[in-house]
């Protein structure tokens, strides 16, 4: 889709999480990428289709849910070595800024809280389109990426490997595919 008229999208949406993925992808002993994604998590949009600066987006993960095909590493990665899930259940995201890029394209800024620690996060969107879906509800879809680097939140563990480099990177790739019902 190109140039959307996207004022008759203004409005409230939740996220529907059956039909969403909140991604990350991780180089690990420097040679492949290890790819996981949280399953459980709630957030809203507001969109307005008139002014897109005034949209906003909100997010909390369940850091319990954490998925990246191995229960061993899923372990450690709830572990104290990282996300100390006991002690901080939610990872949270909450918009300050939104822009619009031209075309398809948004970018949305926030804090992204981990660990306690907040800090600015921007995710690059694209507007995938609006439907209404089989059982009469108005959905919305964007996918978005962004960079971090883990240790701005504290998540600084790590190994030395013994041919140099580390275990796992400090660069983490976020992928997001959002699909969001407009509210009632």
């Amino acid at each position: 889709m190109t140039n959307t008229d996207l004022t008759a999208l203004t409005g409230d949406y939740t996220i529907d999480a059956a039909h969403s993925t909140i991604g990350f992808t991780v180089r690990h002993a420097m040679v492949t990428n290890v790819k996981g994604k949280f399953t459980e998590f709630t957030g809203s949009l507001h969109l307005d289709g008139s002014d897109p600066s005034a949209s906003t987006a909100s997010l909390d993960v369940k850091m319990d849910s954490i998925d990246t095909g191995s229960a061993d590493r899923d372990g450690h990665l709830k572990s104290a070595d990282f996300f100390k899930i006991e002690e901080f259940p939610t990872m949270t995201f909450r918009s300050t800024k939104a822009e619009a890029l031209g075309d398809e394209d948004y970018r949305i800024t926030g804090d992204l809280t981990i660990l306690g620690t907040t800090k600015p996060v921007t995710i690059d969107l694209e507007f995938n389109g609006a439907a209404k879906d089989p059982f009469g509800n108005e959905r919305v879809g964007f996918e978005g990426k962004a960079e971090i680097k883990r240790s701005d939140w504290g998540l600084t563990w790590n190994t030395t490997l013994e041919t140099g480099g580390v275990l796992v990177s400090d660069k983490i790739k976020l992928n997001f595919d959002i699909s969001a019902i407009r509210n009632a």
